[in-house]
């Protein structure tokens, strides 16, 4: 790898503590750039012109790539550019006066309350695997947390007498209550299960694969999209998606949006405004359906 590029990764992660997410995906868009840019004009990655980086776009565009995509890479580049110049290797960013993309925005898929509760319903409480990812599936829906971020919780961030957790996602950490269901789901599992499969006393994690290590993204996603086919719900479930639900059933039920923000980890509020608009466009739904002259 480039010595600048290594130098961005670390400052990445020692200086910004980016997510392991965040990380790979600019690394990744870098990678590709430098990769296309040996191959058309080797060069030094600090002599990058804004020309080049506009024939980069556009080659990205002929190759089928999406506006959203287009515009991460450029937000990548942008980013790394303006590291170098704090850097004084490069004296301006060639990235700069490139315009992102359009991007359509699109809404987030959203279960129905029964849909949530028949997806919640799935892992039979009768084995260890069961209790488990019916602990873990009550978590994601009773918080609203990220997928990164409940594979990260330890057992310390648990208070089952108070009725919440401690959560720390992007930097930030914050304070998230149960319901009773999610509660005693996690006291089952805690108390009873976890001991059983853990590999070491001394783990720290709250959950654990079936080989008593700490649960990985890979394998809770595998897990959700088992127990999607298993309720015969047609809508993509992923874990963003219950995040998504545990807003927009919130905010249904007369949650104001700078609790929700709170709860969700949004740095800004206007990440947390869609929602609103997912809400609105359901009543749209409704309406056409159903009035008689719409």
């Amino acid at each position: 790898m480039d010595e600048n590029l290594e130098s961005y990764q670390s400052y990445l992660e020692d200086e910004k503590h980016a997510s392991q997410n965040t990380l790979s995906s600019y690394m990744r868009d870098l990678s590709q750039f430098a990769a296309w840019l040996a191959e058309r004009c080797p060069g030094d990655l600090c002599a990058v012109k804004q020309d080049t980086v506009e024939e980069y776009v556009t080659w990205l565009g002929a190759r089928g790539k999406s506006a959203a995509t287009i515009t991460r890479s450029i937000a990548s580049i942008k980013s790394f550019y303006l590291f170098l110049q704090g850097r004084g290797k490069v004296t301006a960013n060639p990235a700069k006066g490139i315009a992102a993309r359009k991007v359509e925005r699109k809404f987030p898929d959203i279960l129905t309350s029964r849909e949530v509760e028949l997806f919640l319903e799935q892992p039979q409480c009768v084995d260890a695997k069961g209790f488990r990812d019916h602990a873990m599936l009550e978590l994601l829906y009773a918080t609203g947390i990220r997928v990164s971020e409940l594979i990260s919780l330890d057992v310390g961030d648990v208070s089952l007498g108070a009725g919440f957790i401690r959560c720390t996602g992007k930097g930030r950490e914050r304070i998230i209550p149960l319901y009773p269901t999610a509660i005693r789901a996690l006291s089952d599992y805690i108390k009873d299960i976890r001991p059983q499969i853990i590999a070491d006393p001394e783990e720290t994690a709250l959950f654990v694969n079936m080989s008593g290590e700490r649960m990985s993204r890979q394998g809770f996603w595998k897990l959700v999209k088992h127990y999607q086919e298993s309720a015969n719900i047609d809508k993509e479930i992923t874990p963003h998606t219950l995040r998504h639900s545990f807003a927009v059933h919130l905010l249904e039920n007369g949650a104001d949006l700078r609790s929700i923000q709170e709860m969700l980890g949004h740095a800004d509020i206007s990440s947390t405004q869609i929602y609103t608009h997912v809400v609105k466009q359901q009543l749209k739904d409704v309406y056409r359906r159903a009035h008689p002259r719409a």
